[in-house]
């Protein structure tokens, strides 16, 4: 009973931060707060963040070069929630795909997949995450590609080849038939 109250507290909590619009000025304390480390704190600012749209991706842009890989992280799930508002970070998640560390590259990954053709100018470094060691970021490049549809054509060779390997097979295969049907 105790844990189902705390839940409907903490929801109640989130829904209220999601009834009222967050402003542009309000982008450096709620980057702040996403690096918090009290959960309820940094949920609330990535749902605003994800409200607020393309005018916290500035913010979300520096979080994605800070020295910790679990900001970098975080960053890329935020921008994930952003879906095609947050279309200007493409250059950065692009580069992101090449990030020394896994949670990294995947969530750079799961943001391009999410923004779907507006990750269009990511093909190139999407193609060449299919060769990532990493069996996640293989899968979410692949499924990242088949979201931009016909504009990822050029990395159709580079599917057909991840396509090979047993763990990413199906997400290629897909991103293939949907890049050629052009969905």
């Amino acid at each position: 009973m105790r844990k189902l109250i705390l839940a409907v507290l903490v929801g109640c909590t989130l829904l209220s931060a999601c009834r009222s619009k967050p402003s542009e000025g309000q982008v450096g304390s709620l980057i702040a707060d996403l690096k918090s480390p009290d959960r309820e704190v940094s949920g609330k600012a990535n749902l605003a963040l994800i409200q607020l749209g393309e005018p916290g991706v500035p913010g979300l842009l520096e979080m994605l070069k800070d020295p910790d890989p679990q900001y970098r992280a975080t960053a890329g799930r935020t921008l994930w929630g952003l879906g095609a508002k947050g279309r200007s970070a493409v250059p950065a998640l692009a580069e992101a795909l090449e990030d020394p560390e896994i949670e990294v590259r995947t969530t750079a990954a799961m943001a391009l997949e999410n923004m779907g053709p507006e990750a269009g100018p990511a093909v190139s470094a999407l193609a060449k995450a299919l060769k990532d060691k990493d069996g996640g970021v293989r899968q979410w490049a692949a499924k990242a590609l088949g979201k931009v549809g016909r504009a990822a054509e050029p990395a159709v060779p580079a599917l057909v080849q991840a396509a090979k390997m047993d763990g990413t097979r199906p997400a290629a295969e897909e991103a293939i038939r949907r890049i050629r049907s052009g969905q």
